[in-house]
């Protein structure tokens, strides 16, 4: 009984590592060049996010190799800044965008960068294990209504209810 327990653990933690149906993590992908801050342009409701404005995701290296995440955004209804740190390490090579990520102690959920600007590292499309989760980066708080195009069409042919997208304030 305890050995099938263990085995139910580790199937529904390491499920929190997959991604959706059509998601592909980018290739050629550089850590150092994504380090730094990006802005919130649109994501998927989340009830960790929710309510919140002028967000940003900062991404430092830490001692031990992975990536510090530091999550902040404005709630205006309570008047305040709210903030989430996190740590994130690849999952698979270095050089895929594929990581995963913990805000909570011992559990992980995935980060796939499923589309990035390759050659300025200026956005990224980034999924979470599931549908659930979608986000749209960018290192400047307003991008191009190209991208934003580029962001839902591509989003959507991977199944993701791009119809339910929060533009964020910044």
């Amino acid at each position: 009984m305890k050995t099938l327990l263990i085995i139910m653990m580790a199937l529904i933690l390491s499920s929190c590592l997959g991604m959706p149906q059509g998601v592909q993590p980018v290739n050629n992908f550089e850590l150092n060049r994504y380090l730094g801050k990006w802005y919130e342009i649109a994501r998927l409701d989340h009830s960790f996010e929710r309510g919140l404005s002028r967000v940003t995701a900062q991404y430092s290296m830490r001692e031990d190799g992975g990536v510090k995440v530091i999550n902040r955004g404005f709630n205006a209804e309570e008047n305040q800044w709210r903030e989430a740190e996190g740590k994130a390490f690849f999952v698979d090579q270095d050089d895929e965008a594929y990581l995963k990520v913990s805000f909570f102690g011992p559990f992980y959920g995935a980060y796939v960068v499923f589309e990035l600007d390759h050659q300025n590292y200026q956005y990224a499309f980034v999924s979470g294990p599931d549908t659930d989760y979608l986000w749209l980066l960018s290192r400047t708080p307003e991008v191009d209504q190209a991208i934003i195009d580029k962001f839902v069409r591509m989003a959507s042919a991977r199944g993701f209810d791009t119809n339910s997208l929060i533009f964020v304030e910044q």
